[in-house]
């Protein structure tokens, strides 16, 4: 260690690569095709807001993952936004064996939007998109959706993914109320 900056400095490798992205904190969500009998989800912390005009988001899929194929074909997705109390929720459809078809409907609460993709039920904020574009990643997939429908449920506690676990905000931290974003100005320097 270097008395003057107080990091280690580790060649990189896999397994060091992700014990260092587990001290980023992420927001967690599920990611859906289809609804019914078709209804494939997956637990993903890889969400990005891209673009207001237009509306814009990305998604991370692992390229041997079961959603994959599905987006890769073009079909119409969701964005689930997981509050902290669904965190058996996230564990579960985070799974390489996690229920698939009417099993997964019904785990996310059999709801779903109108693209046709499940949504979870219960979650603060909801999205239904279309596949923009996909840009391969390494072993990932780098789906753009451009976003269709926005869904604002119940402002709750999010879920958080931090270090392999789920842990929770300070219990004095209360949920804001929502508000509309201000304009921020912007300087380049």
């Amino acid at each position: 260690m270097n008395s003057a900056v107080d990091h280690e400095r580790i060649r990189p490798d896999r397994a060091e690569f992700r014990r260092a992205m587990g001290r980023f904190c992420t927001g967690v969500t599920v990611v859906a095709c289809g609804s019914g009998p078709t209804t494939e989800a997956m637990t993903a912390n890889s969400l990005v807001s891209v673009s207001l005009d237009p509306l814009l988001l990305l998604v991370s899929v692992r390229t041997a993952g079961r959603l994959h194929r599905r987006l890769s074909d073009g079909e119409d997705f969701s964005v689930s936004v997981l509050a902290e109390e669904q965190g058996p929720l996230a564990a579960l459809m985070g799974r390489s064996e996690r229920p698939r078809g009417t099993e997964a409907w019904h785990r996310l609460g059999s709801w779903h939007g109108r693209n046709g993709a499940a949504l979870a039920v219960g979650s603060p904020a909801a999205f239904e998109c279309s596949v923009e574009a996909a840009h391969p990643g390494g072993d990932h997939t780098l789906f753009l959706g451009r976003v269709t429908e926005v869904h604002l449920g119940r402002p709750a506690q999010p879920l958080l993914f931090w270090a392999g676990g789920y842990p929770k905000l300070a219990d004095q931290l209360s949920v804001p109320a929502p508000s509309r974003p201000r304009e921020v100005e912007s300087t380049h320097v």
